[in-house]
């Protein structure tokens, strides 16, 4: 059988195109996303990279508004993500 390797699309791994924030306040993938057939590591692949630390941050946010985790944790992991940043520049 012959390696057929479809070519991804032109949105590939672009957090803002494949998980876009809602306006909900919360990201949500698109139907033609749902769809594609490399949807999901197209999502890890958004996620993985230095934008994927603003969802990070997004998620303490919120976690931290909704009294889930406290304020030491909220700055303990809100500098991880900053040092990790860091690291990936």
């Amino acid at each position: 059988m012959a390696n057929q390797k479809k070519e991804r699309p032109y949105c590939f791994g672009k957090l803002d195109s494949v998980f876009p924030l809602g306006e909900d306040g919360l990201r949500h993938s698109p139907e033609s996303c749902v769809v594609c057939f490399c949807k999901t590591e197209c999502l890890r692949t958004a996620v993985s990279g230095e934008e994927g630390i603003q969802v990070k941050k997004e998620q303490v946010k919120r976690a931290y508004s909704s009294g889930t985790i406290s304020f030491i944790e909220r700055w303990s992991r809100k500098k991880l993500l900053e040092n990790k940043k860091k690291k990936q520049r």
